[in-house]
């Protein structure tokens, strides 16, 4: 399937009105405060940004993130003049979480939440210690480029093996039985992340919790996987190396695969394509609380046992990682301004109009508030 991708903030200041659609001006006693605002309804996720704030954010990390950064950044900066932002996408999740730890950084986008270790780490950065925020929801897609071949469907054990080097040829039995057609054949070239990527953490998170038979390594950052692989960085380099290729097949955040074609992956007897609608059921049904313990924490983990023929098998959810309390209180509230407008309605509005992800719930955005506001 080819899936329509709206252009990564294509005229900033298209972007800017539509934050500023959303806002109205706030009466107070210095006329420096302003109202996000989506929407008249009672359920929208509101939040009321100080633009008298100055200053410079530093932040970087998930790449899957950055059309939504993009966004973010142009949106929240026309309404505070002041600030700036700056979010390093070509660090990956790894190393934006690096940098984090570092203290380079005052947040980090990371597809996948603070490790154990990570976290005992981030409590000599700021203790109690390093908190872990949703705020960009989305899935990872398998993108393939084959000669004459704009449909595919593949069921996760096929997809354990193509990317386990068990299935290297694309006329394959088990690739016909899952398309109801034989393709034509040719070798498949797997392509994956050379670097710590929490895209690569929620592509085997699936697969260590769904094919065991099929893929026998532990979910992580980096890709377990040896021997012939063609290894990127970024998902930009998987993106465009899969482009290029013949017979290529890769994973990606989905918001960053342009006109490449995705294949249905097969859950429950039915081929499922994504969509922000079966994303979010995805979160809905299957998403449980994981927390690090530090007040604050929000991390999830997917329960995959909950998946059904509604949800889409393979989310990705990624997340702001910052300090629960902070050495510099001028950082701790530029960041808080700015991590509490994403994690606004009209924050996950914008992410979903200009990087395709799907809004996270009310609830979800209303506790992700409660942490914000708690950041000191």
């Amino acid at each position: 399937m080819k899936i329509n991708r709206i252009a990564q903030v294509g005229a900033i200041a298209a972007i800017a009105a539509l934050a500023l659609a959303g806002c109205s001006s706030s009466p107070s006693s210095s006329g420096s405060t302003s109202t996000a605002s989506a929407s008249p309804t009672d359920a929208a996720v509101n939040v009321t940004l100080d633009t008298s704030l100055t200053g410079t954010i530093a932040a970087g990390g998930s790449s899957a993130q950055a059309n939504a950064q993009a966004a973010w950044t142009a949106a929240y900066t026309a309404s505070v003049k002041g600030v700036t932002v700056n979010y390093d996408k070509s660090q990956g999740s790894g190393g934006g979480v690096t940098n984090f730890l570092s203290g380079a950084y005052d947040f980090a986008g990371s597809d996948a939440p603070l490790s154990a270790d990570e976290t005992a780490k981030s409590k000599t950065l700021c203790a109690p210690g390093g908190i872990d925020i949703p705020i960009y929801l989305d899935g990872v897609s398998v993108i393939f480029n084959v000669p004459g071949v704009t449909s595919l469907k593949l069921s996760g054990a096929t997809i354990a093996n193509i990317f386990n080097l068990k299935i290297t040829d694309w006329s394959d039995p088990a690739i016909t039985k899952d398309n109801g057609k034989a393709l034509p054949a040719g070798p498949i070239t797997t392509v994956a992340r050379s670097d710590g990527s929490g895209t690569t953490a929620n592509f085997t998170n699936y697969l260590a919790a769904t094919q065991t038979a099929a893929w026998p390594y532990p979910a992580g950052k980096q890709w377990p996987v040896s021997g012939n692989v063609s290894l990127q960085k970024g998902g930009s380099g998987v993106v465009a190396t899969v482009k290029a290729g013949t017979g290529t097949i890769g994973y990606a955040d989905h918001s960053a695969i342009g006109d490449l074609s995705a294949a249905s992956v097969i859950q429950d007897g039915t081929a499922i394509a994504f969509s922000p609608e079966a994303v979010a059921k995805t979160f809905s049904v299957a998403a449980v609380d994981a927390s690090n313990s530090v007040p604050g924490d929000m991390s999830k983990k997917f329960d995959y046992s909950k998946l059904t023929t509604e949800t889409y098998p393979i989310p990705l959810v990624s997340y702001a990682i910052t300090c629960s309390t902070f050495k510099d209180s001028k950082q701790a509230t530029l960041t808080k301004s700015y991590l509490g407008y994403v994690a606004s309605t009209l924050g996950q509005q914008i992410s979903a109009k200009n990087a395709g992800s799907a809004p996270l719930p009310n609830d979800t955005l209303k506790q992700a508030q409660t942490s914000i506001n708690g950041i000191k």
